[in-house]
């Protein structure tokens, strides 16, 4: 089902709690996004979902709102969570910086509803998980490999869980997530309410859906699988290989906002990083295969604006979301099609303006080609 933009309403129509109403109008969110219109009251009127959307739609609020709703609905009828490591919502991630996001979105709305967010996250120290998830709690934000682990040692019980969620199941089902999740899906009750939400539909999650989601409506927004209509895009074209002195005559050129540039391999990210140092530009690297430390301190630096050009592969180009990011420079150019719209998806989130800037060489043709196409047909679409 495509979403028409004139059906989404407001927040105030949806049958919430009057405490998570008070922290919408408090955030000043009074109009839901696509995806959150039509995904929103199924989940409050106890149906499973999957939610098809572009990056930056909102699809994070679209879960967590019907969570806390469903939950502490159940507390103030007296039946709250008493038992131990026994949580009653559980959202799948696919990393660390993932679910520190998601735990973020979730913060201000337990504030009235006093419900406890806890979370395992790969990454962490192990010990950091297991304390973690003492004592009684409701909703629990998991990576599938740390979740495993505590389910193999029996610290922690999935009996209770009506609501399960699997977020960025596209970047999930990359790691060969579909057994675990087929695991994990089993443990909880049986009745319990199912929610997938990605930006695209790769064949594992084809799978996912088949396997565990037969039946449920999917939802697919307007924008998905295509370029947000506040994005601006230019291409510069590349000749022999020389990139650095173009992107150093851009970067002298302040945006509003940070500027986020991807490569495709580690070794090409930090011959860039090093490049631009020489340059006198500030800047860091988010990557695989670094101190996973010094990568969470490099995006919250980004994050905070505290620097302003932060060069990934693209590690940063699924899930997150950094506010700021005023421009996307795609350094090297993908190869495939859903990795150029998760990388562009960076900026230009939830209705505010992004630059997109591509370095084309001749061989990136045939892709900007496709791309070009597929603009076309999305302003057909409007």
């Amino acid at each position: 089902m495509e979403i028409n933009d004139a059906s989404r309403g407001l927040f105030t129509e949806f049958n919430m709690l009057p405490s998570l109403q008070a922290s919408l109008t408090e955030k000043n969110l009074n109009v839901p996004t696509e995806i959150q219109a039509k995904t929103i009251p199924v989940l409050l009127g106890g149906g499973s979902v999957i939610g098809v959307a572009e990056t930056g739609s909102g699809k994070t609020l679209a879960y967590a709102l019907p969570i806390l709703h469903l939950l502490k609905t159940l507390e103030n009828k007296g039946q709250s969570v008493s038992a131990d490591r026994r949580p009653r919502g559980l959202v799948m991630v696919p990393t660390r910086e993932l679910g520190e996001q998601v735990s973020r979105v979730f913060k201000p709305f337990t504030h009235t509803t006093r419900l406890r967010v806890r979370t395992i996250l790969g990454g962490t120290a192990f010990e950091v998980s297991r304390k973690n998830v003492s004592g009684p709690f409701e909703i629990l934000v998991a990576t599938p490999g740390r979740l495993v682990q505590m389910l193999d040692r029996k610290l922690l019980s999935l009996s209770d869980v009506r609501f399960l969620v699997f977020d960025e199941a596209d970047q999930m089902l990359d790691q060969g997530f579909l057994e675990d999740a087929t695991r994990i899906a089993g443990e909880c009750l049986k009745e319990s309410q199912l929610a997938l939400f990605s930006a695209t539909v790769s064949p594992a999650v084809q799978e996912l859906m088949n396997k565990l989601f037969a039946g449920v409506e999917i939802f697919k927004t307007v924008g998905s699988h295509r370029v947000v209509p506040t994005l601006t895009t230019t291409n510069r074209q590349i000749i022999d290989g020389k990139r650095l002195p173009i992107l150093a005559s851009l970067l002298a050129k302040p945006v509003e906002g940070g500027t986020l540039i991807f490569t495709n391999t580690r070794d090409q990210c930090d011959k860039l990083a090093t490049g631009l140092a020489k340059l006198g530009h500030k800047c860091l690297i988010y990557r695989g295969e670094m101190n996973k430390n010094e990568r969470r301190s490099n995006l919250k630096a980004f994050r905070e604006a505290r620097v302003e050009f932060l060069i990934s592969t693209d590690l940063a180009s699924r899930g997150l979301d950094v506010e700021h990011v005023g421009r996307v420079i795609n350094y090297h150019m993908p190869s495939q099609m859903d990795n150029y719209l998760h990388r562009v998806g960076r900026t230009a989130r939830a209705g505010r303006k992004g630059l997109v800037i591509n370095f084309v060489t001749e061989r990136d043709k045939a892709f900007v080609q496709t791309l070009a196409s597929v603009k076309s047909l999305a302003s057909l679409g409007k």
